[in-house]
């Protein structure tokens, strides 16, 4: 059997002839994450990296075939991007789109950001179950090693929403446009995180940094801050209206957030079984 040949990228118009897997034609699960205008957010891009590790758990990838193509929906204000019979898990409602730009009516809902999306969700008759939390939550369990948080005494790390970027002229802040990892390795090595990103106060959260909620401009709704904080077990937050005033106040309580209900929920790929044989690979 020659592998070489199994492997490699076959061309389309032989694959159709001979048989050949081609990766870009089969139906999979489609981890959906907002990418504004080509760049990168590091809260939105967290989708695709937490999904990843999941289906890293269970051994699996995530251009798994599946039975039929989905998208799903992990982390971020996004379910007005949901079409009919799409997956959520942990997503939310971004407060400032409007109802008519919701063009779905049936949703496959396993858990949401926090209880102000279910309820919005079942105000439209669609089910949402009880189970709550931002999936950026999980990634100290999900990256046991590779995350470390080693505090700089007296450091404070600025996170701006990425519609507030411009506003904020502070040698303090941590870019939400960098890299990924980049940007959790920066919030961890403070001693007080203060964001108008909600990511930034979610991975500030995940790890246990204190953290301090912010109001740089009008852009950004309190809907989806105030759903994760109740999502989160959050008892009392608040938002201030400029970075000392919100170091002045002192961080946000702690929340009181347990993981299992969401990772139990995380929904499970409908795979097809894999034959290899000594003359070719088959999905049946």
């Amino acid at each position: 059997m020659n592998l070489g040949a199994l492997f490699r990228r076959p061309d389309r118009e032989a694959a159709k002839e001979d048989g050949r897997f081609v990766p870009w034609r089969h139906p999979r699960v489609d981890a959906f994450y907002w990418s504004p205008q080509g760049r990168i957010n590091f809260g939105d891009y967290l989708a695709s990296a937490v999904v990843a590790r999941m289906l890293a758990r269970r051994e699996m990838v995530p251009d798994e075939p599946t039975v039929q193509a989905a998208t799903l929906f992990s982390i971020g204000s996004v379910l007005h991007f949901a079409r009919d019979g799409d997956t959520v898990w942990g997503s939310g409602r971004n407060g400032k789109i409007g109802e008519e730009e919701h063009r779905f009516a049936r949703l496959d809902v396993r858990a949401v950001r926090g209880p102000l999306t279910r309820e919005w969700l079942t105000g439209r008759g669609i089910p949402c179950p009880a189970v709550f939390g931002d999936p950026a939550l999980l990634i100290p369990q999900l990256f046991p090693t590779r995350f470390r948080r080693e505090a700089v005494p007296g450091r404070i790390g600025v996170v701006p929403n990425l519609n507030d970027l411009a506003l904020v002229d502070d040698p303090r802040v941590i870019d939400p446009t960098q890299r990924w990892d980049a940007v959790i390795d920066a919030i961890l090595a403070c001693e007080m995180v203060v964001a108008s990103s909600l990511h930034g106060l979610i991975v500030a959260d995940a790890f246990g940094v204190p953290c301090a909620q912010v109001r740089f401009g009008p852009a950004e709704h309190e809907f989806k801050y105030a759903d994760y904080h109740r999502g989160a077990g959050r008892a009392e937050f608040w938002t201030s209206d400029s970075v000392e005033a919100a170091i002045d106040r002192g961080s946000l309580p702690p929340i009181a957030f347990d993981p299992e209900p969401l990772l139990a929920a995380m929904p499970g790929l409908r795979t097809t079984l894999v034959q290899l044989s000594c003359s070719s690979l088959k999905f049946l």
